[in-house]
């Protein structure tokens, strides 16, 4: 089977320039892929196809002219459901936030439509995008097209599941605690976590600026079933956007590293054991890339611990001062109930303790930079243990904090503003596994090109589950 639905972006995309389809031919293979297989997952909220289908045209009459087209000319994609585009809402998994619509796109929006690229749909995500799994009152659960027992990941859970089924060649997601990895993970597909400030951001319809955490470790980026659309995505994600003043337009590629380029693995980042499928996976990916000429080693990075302490205590003081009253009054029972196990596991400061703590992130980041002079990249677990069984966060507080310390390498990254790549490994129980590549700062390069390797070998996972069907 090769249908134009399960093409990635690069394909479609040259097939488009190269007028072997056109993109209408692309977006109603998109379309009807949807139509077949949304239904079963709940991955898609907004369906957009009457306005898709407009917008191939255009795009096939701008192919017919001599005019310049993007690198995403044609190519369909979905955005997840809590950034702003034009004419639709962004409720974020909430009711009450359904009713504003936005009069301007938010900035990945508008790079990834300069790009050509053609919304086919909005995909769902959990309440405040703060769960590990996505479901909220307003557009119902997502499931896991692998296996609807488990998480298809979370926030960006709509995304991830679309993408694994082939609707749309692309979804667009954030991560702000793991939330482009863990769906990927999840689902058996690939993302970039980008380094803060790599990709523009910002939502018009905001009623205020977003705490001065989520600014720091919030960041916009592509899920995709190959790595090599990761990159073309994240390339078309980067342009300039001068309403973001934290984009740094920085080269995506950066300059050769001096091989064997050393890669540390760790299996205990935070001194808590692997599952065995999880260690499994780590010890494959170190295999692959040891094949390929990295030098692998097993080491831990330094202070994982200490760094997902100081991202829960300094996030979740945050939601304490700017978020945690409007959380209560729209979030749902289930949504509260999470929110009371973050906020019992962390450690929320007062002001002078915020202040010391903030400031201490800076040697938390100095002992990785030291670290990484040595050890460019960093193979390591996306999560100690296989994705979540469906819910398992309703369980109490004391579960709540158990799988916290189960995800601490997940969104340690965040704290640190780095880069890393998500890429399956295989499949363990009919679930899919993999691990995360992190790389130095503006160095996305080399966690993508680490991460092909892998994939090379590996294969494109969904072809797997497309084969169930």
């Amino acid at each position: 089977m090769d249908e134009i639905w399960q093409w990635g972006a690069v394909k479609t995309a040259a097939a488009i320039r190269n007028k072997d389809i056109s993109a209408k031919d692309a977006v109603d293979a998109a379309l009807s892929r949807m139509e077949k297989m949304n239904g079963r997952v709940n991955a898609v909220t907004v369906d957009l196809s009457k306005e898709a289908r407009n917008a191939a045209n255009e795009a096939d009459a701008i192919q017919a002219t001599s005019i310049a087209t993007g690198p995403l000319h044609g190519v369909p994609i979905t955005i997840k459901e809590n950034v702003d585009q034009v004419g639709y809402s962004t409720p974020n998994g909430i009711p009450d936030l359904d009713k504003i619509i936005a009069t301007e796109d938010s900035p990945v929006v508008s790079n990834l439509q300069k790009a050509g690229a053609i919304i086919i749909g909005r995909t769902n995500t959990p309440e405040f995008s703060y769960r590990w799994f996505t479901d909220n009152p307003l557009r119902g659960k997502t499931l896991n097209p692998w296996n609807h027992g488990v998480t298809p990941g979370g926030s960006s859970g709509g995304a991830s599941s679309s993408v694994a089924l082939g609707i749309g060649a692309m979804g667009h997601g954030n991560d702000l605690g793991g939330s482009l990895r863990y769906p990927a993970y999840a689902c058996g597909v690939a993302t970039i976590r980008p380094s803060m400030g790599r990709v523009p951001a910002y939502n018009p319809t905001g009623a205020e600026e977003r705490p001065p955490m989520v600014q720091l470790m919030s960041v916009q980026g592509p899920i995709a079933r190959e790595v090599r659309d990761v990159r073309l995505s994240l390339e078309a994600m980067i342009q300039h956007d001068p309403r973001d003043p934290w984009h740094t337009a920085a080269p995506l590629n950066g300059s050769r590293l001096e091989t064997p380029i050393k890669v540390a693995l760790t299996k205990t980042p935070a001194g808590i054991p692997c599952h065995p499928t999880v260690s499994k996976a780590v010890d494959e990916a170190g295999r692959l890339l040891a094949a390929a000429g990295y030098e692998v080693e097993l080491i831990d990075p330094p202070l994982v611990a200490e760094i997902a302490e100081a991202w829960r205590s300094l996030l979740m003081t945050d939601t304490q001062v700017m978020s945690e009253t409007s959380m209560r009054t729209m979030g749902s029972e289930d949504f509260i109930r999470v929110l009371d196990g973050y906020l019992a596991a962390s450690n929320a400061r007062d002001l002078d303790g915020q202040t010391r703590a903030f400031a201490d992130r800076t040697r938390l980041l100095r002992a990785w930079s030291v670290f990484m002079e040595e050890y460019p990249l960093i193979v390591a677990p996306v999560s100690q243990t296989p994705p979540f069984p469906q819910d398992a966060d309703q369980q109490g507080n004391d579960r709540i904090r158990e799988m916290l310390d189960e995800q601490s390498m997940l969104y340690a990254i965040n704290l640190l503003g780095l880069p890393a790549a998500a890429v399956p490994t295989g499949i363990a129980d009919g679930i899919p596994t993999g691990v995360q590549i992190i790389g130095r700062r503006f160095r996305e390069d080399t966690c993508l090109d680490a991460a092909q390797v892998i994939e090379n070998t590996v294969g494109v996972l969904t072809h797997q589950l497309w084969a169930r069907e």
